[in-house]
């Protein structure tokens, strides 16, 4: 077959996808993929990468390298083209756990009391009282413990700031854009699916590296 009447087939690597113990992992679920030929195109969706065995743990990393080979095998004249992250994380794990309420109300009583406590001290240490106090003091010209009609409104806006910061009030968003903590958790994703991918790389390459060090000295021997 010649170069220009060979097949092309673009794939891009997911960067990480789900699977069950012992299951099977396809070029198709494994990568978005496009070829010039639609039967070559159906053949590579159903493409085997990966069987899970126990032995692999409940984390297994391919690479676009066995991608590629395993494609040149089924299609020995396919021209691969390939973009995006040069691995894909396999994650095992069985049907995910419906979340026990019991947990999720002790966890929510603990983050409210917690955060409740955090911002009262906070005023505490800043000394807000009396800065409350002190504001009164200047606008009205009287002097009073309980200014309320600054303390109240101030309060509200504490848990209004709150709710516009975080972009929710129970499931409702009110706009399209990511809050700080949906940010954190796709940071920390990243970076947890990075150093897997890394360490498990690290673990393929030292089966088959030879340690090179310098030869020491023998004993006894002294240069000049």
């Amino acid at each position: 077959m010649s170069y220009d009447m060979a097949p092309s087939v673009y794939l891009r690597l997911r960067k990480r996808i789900g699977i069950r113990p012992e299951g099977v992992v396809t070029l198709g679920h494994a990568s978005r993929l496009f070829a010039s030929d639609p039967e070559l195109e159906a053949r590579l969706e159903r493409l085997v990468l990966h069987r899970h065995s126990l032995k692999d743990g409940n984390r297994v990393v391919i690479d676009l390298l066995q991608i590629v080979r395993a494609i040149r095998e089924e299609a020995p004249g396919a021209v691969v083209d390939a973009y995006g992250d040069p691995q894909v994380l396999v994650i095992i794990a069985d049907a995910p756990r419906e979340p026990r309420k019991s947990v999720l109300f002790v966890t929510w009583l603990l983050l409210f009391f917690g955060s409740g406590l955090a911002i009262m001290n906070f005023h505490t240490d800043v000394s807000m009282k009396d800065v409350h106090e002190r504001i009164t003091e200047l606008v009205t010209g009287k002097k009073t413990d309980h200014p309320l009609w600054f303390q109240v409104p101030y309060s509200l806006g504490i848990g209004v700031g709150m709710l516009v910061f975080f972009n929710h009030l129970f499931r409702k968003r009110f706009n399209e854009e990511p809050n700080p903590l949906e940010v954190e958790l796709y940071m920390y994703e990243e970076n947890v699916n990075a150093y897997v991918i890394a360490d498990e790389m690290r673990r393929k390459s030292e089966p088959g590296e030879e340690e090179t060090g310098r030869k020491r000295p023998k004993a006894g021997t002294d240069d000049g």
